[in-house]
């Protein structure tokens, strides 16, 4: 071996031969263009796609989150008409709670008052009862004590009714003096 590399002389070991090179072109020429015709636009088709789904995630992305904004924003604009609502609702039925209390008020002022005027009906139409029933009662005794003092008896009706008529009206001229000196 050692005679085939002195026949040869000093040939640079980086440089090959002109066959080897002609045929380590030609495989890299059909490799490049096997590459280039079938690989490349495989992978450039893969590059694109890939392109094109990470932009159309970034577009949909984009447009879901405009989406959700938009959705965020109808759901505050209803949330904030509900809660409107709703205050609007409770400002109604407290006006309505205090229009029903007084109404409520306003019935029992006038059931208070016709309970009062019944009463005082009541204790007027007593009165006069009693007061009847007082002067027949007065009248009698009265009667019976002028008869026992006269020494006759007095039973005439009218004369009956008279003396106790004047003596009943005395006594009430005897109040109403007394009631007006308070």
């Amino acid at each position: 071996m050692m005679l085939f590399l002195a026949e040869e002389g000093a040939q640079n070991p980086l440089i090959p031969d002109t066959a080897e090179l002609i045929v380590g072109l030609l495989c890299f020429f059909i490799v490049f263009g096997f590459l280039g015709k079938k690989l490349l636009p495989n992978i450039q088709k893969t590059l694109e796609e890939r392109h094109d789904a990470i932009e159309g995630g970034l577009e949909r992305a984009a447009e879901a989150q405009a989406e959700a904004t938009r959705t965020l924003e109808e759901y505050k604009a209803q949330l904030a008409e509900a809660r409107h609502e709703a205050a609007r609702i409770t400002e109604q039925a407290r006006e309505q709670g205090a229009v029903i209390i007084k109404e409520m008020r306003e019935e029992g002022q006038r059931q208070r008052e016709a309970i009062i005027a019944a009463g005082h009906a009541q204790i007027e139409a007593d009165r006069r009862q009693v007061t009847v029933t007082l002067r027949q009662e007065v009248g009698r005794i009265a009667t019976d004590l002028a008869g026992k003092l006269v020494g006759e008896s007095l039973e005439d009706n009218a004369r009956q009714s008279r003396t106790i008529d004047r003596f009943l009206d005395g006594l009430d001229e005897s109040a109403a003096t007394a009631e007006a000196a308070r």
